[in-house]
C-alpha cells in the first residue's frame, strides 16, 4: 500500500493538504484531507483539483503529480538509481518531492527532515558546465529536487553578495535553476540569454537570468542561471545555514492545469491549447484582462525569435504567498530552436489554425484573436507594435551580451534574424494596427 502526505507552503509555513493512497499507479488518487477542506483559506492545489470531498481518478492525479517530474535523461537516471521503471512515478516523486517547482511537498507520513545548504565550489560548477546533463542529475538525486522538463539542469541557492553557489538538501530552498550548454545545440546558453533580455526589452515579464562563465567563454564553459519567480526571500526572512531562506511560492503550468498529462504538451491536429490557456486566466486570473494581454504579447514573441517548443508546459499560473490569488508567471524556456536544423518548424500549438512558423502570418493571428475572445483591434495593436520593436530589442540585447565578452552573440542574432518567424514579417510586412 503506497501512503504519501502532500502539503503546501503558505506565507511560509508547511500546511498539510492531503493524501495519495493506492496499490500503486494504477489506482493511487489524491484526496484533499476533511481538516484541510473545511479550513478558512483553503485553497486547491491546482485548476484541475478543485476543492471537493472525494477522491480525484488515479488519471487527474497523475496528470497533475506526475507533472512535477523531470523528463528524459534525469527521469531515466534517477528511475535508475532507485531500481524502478520510469513511468513509476510515485517512487520518483517520493524520491524527489522534498524541493518541488512550486510550493507542494512529498513525503511518507511522520517523515521528517532538516534542511541545510551546502557550499558548491567552482570546480563542482565548472564539473556542471562540461559534464552537463549526467552531473545535473547526480546533483538532482544528492539534493532529492524535483524540476520539471526534459533538459538536465539542477536547482542551487546563490548568494548574489558572496557571487556563491550552495546545494540545498532536505527541506531548503533553491533561489535559481541552472542549465548546462548542450552539447548538440551550438551556442544554446548564449541563445536563451539572448532571447530572454530581447523578450525583456519587448516588454515581456521575465525573471532575472545570466550567464556563469566557468572558464575563458568557451562554449562547454558556461551555464545558464535564472532566478526562480516561485521563490521570495522577504527582507526579514529567517536565516538557514546563515543565509536568508526563500519563500516557496505556488506554480503550476498550463498542462496541469488543463489536466494533460506532459507526454501531450504539444497540440494535436484539431486541438485547442491557446483557447484553452485564455479561458483559464479568464476564469481564474485575479487579472483576467492583464494577463491575457500578456500571454498574447508571449505568443507573439514566440513566434518572432522562432521558439517553436513553446508547449503548455512552459506557461504557468503564479500564487500568491497565502494561496488566495493566481496570476500568470513570468516568462520562461524561452530559445529560439528554429536556429537549429535538427528543430521543427511546427509550433507547439497552432496559431489561427496554423502550425509551421513559415505559413503564420498576421491573418492567422487575426483568427486567433478571434478563437481566443480578445478584441481583434486591441490584440492586432499589440501584435504590430511587438513585430516594430523586435529587431532593435534583439540587436540592443546582443549589444549588451557582447560587452560582456560574448561576441559569438552577433552570428546568433544574424541566425535568429534569418530564420525565425521575424523573417516573415521582414518580407511581408505587417500592417501597424491601421486596419483593424
Amino acid at each position: 500500500m503506497i501512503e504519501l502526505d502532500i502539503s503546501i507552503e503558505r506565507n511560509g509555513n508547511m500546511v498539510p493538504v492531503g493524501t495519495i493512497t493506492g496499490n500503486g499507479v494504477s489506482d493511487a488518487a489524491f484526496q484533499y484531507t476533511p481538516e484541510y477542506r473545511r479550513s478558512p483559506d483553503a485553497a486547491a492545489l491546482s485548476v484541475s483539483l478543485p476543492l471537493q470531498d472525494d477522491p480525484f481518478s488515479p488519471a487527474r492525479t497523475a496528470r497533475f503529480f506526475d507533472g512535477l517530474l523531470p523528463e528524459g535523461f534525469t527521469r531515466r537516471s534517477v528511475a535508475k538509481w532507485i531500481h524502478v521503471d520510469e513511468d513509476n512515478y510515485l517512487s520518483i516523486l517520493h524520491t524527489l518531492g522534498r524541493e518541488c517547482l512550486g510550493a507542494v511537498r512529498v513525503s511518507e507520513p511522520g517523515e521528517s527532515e532538516a534542511a541545510s545548504y551546502e557550499p558548491v565550489s567552482s570546480e563542482h560548477i565548472r564539473e556542471l558546465a562540461e559534464e552537463g546533463v549526467s552531473k545535473s542529475t547526480d546533483l538532482v538525486i544528492k539534493s532529492h529536487l524535483s524540476l520539471t522538463g526534459a533538459s538536465g539542469k539542477v536547482g542551487l541557492y546563490y548568494d548574489a553578495e558572496q557571487k556563491a553557489w550552495y546545494l540545498p538538501h532536505g527541506l531548503a530552498a533553491s533561489t535559481h535553476i541552472v542549465k548546462q550548454s548542450h552539447i548538440r545545440l551550438d551556442g544554446i546558453v548564449t541563445n536563451e540569454q539572448l532571447s530572454m533580455m530581447t523578450a525583456a526589452r519587448c516588454g515581456i515579464a521575465i525573471p532575472h537570468s545570466f550567464i556563469v562563465n566557468t572558464g575563458r567563454g568557451a562554449e562547454n564553459e558556461i551555464l545558464f542561471a535564472t532566478e526562480r519567480y516561485d521563490r521570495l526571500i522577504s527582507k526579514d526572512a529567517p536565516r538557514l545555514s546563515g543565509l536568508p531562506r526563500p519563500l516557496r511560492l505556488h506554480q503550476e503550468d498550463f498542462a496541469q492545469a488543463m489536466g494533460i498529462p506532459a507526454s501531450e504538451k504539444y497540440e494535436h491536429d484539431g486541438g485547442s491549447h491557446m483557447r484553452e490557456m485564455f479561458d483559464i486566466l479568464r476564469k481564474y486570473s485575479a487579472n483576467p484582462i492583464e494577463d491575457q494581454l500578456k500571454l498574447w504579447d508571449l505568443i507573439v514573441f514566440n513566434y518572432l525569435i522562432g521558439n517553436t517548443d513553446a508547449h503548455i508546459k512552459n506557461f504557468s499560473l503564479l500564487y500568491g504567498r497565502d494561496l488566495n490569488s493566481i496570476r500568470l508567471a513570468p516568462a520562461y524556456d524561452i530559445v529560439s530552436t528554429v536556429v537549429y536544423e535538427q528543430s521543427t518548424r511546427d509550433m507547439a500549438f497552432s496559431v489561427g489554425g496554423v502550425r509551421s512558423i513559415d505559413d503564420v502570418d498576421e491573418d492567422a493571428f487575426r483568427r486567433a484573436a478571434k478563437e481566443v475572445g480578445l478584441g481583434e483591434r486591441i490584440a492586432m495593436t499589440r501584435y504590430a507594435q511587438m513585430c516594430s520593436r523586435f529587431s532593435e530589442a534583439l540587436s540592443s540585447g546582443a549589444e549588451a551580451l557582447a560587452e560582456e565578452g560574448y561576441d559569438h552573440v552577433f552570428e546568433m542574432k544574424e541566425r535568429i534574424l534569418n530564420s525565425g518567424g521575424i523573417r516573415n514579417i521582414s518580407r511581408n510586412g505587417y500592417t501597424k494596427g491601421e486596419n483593424t
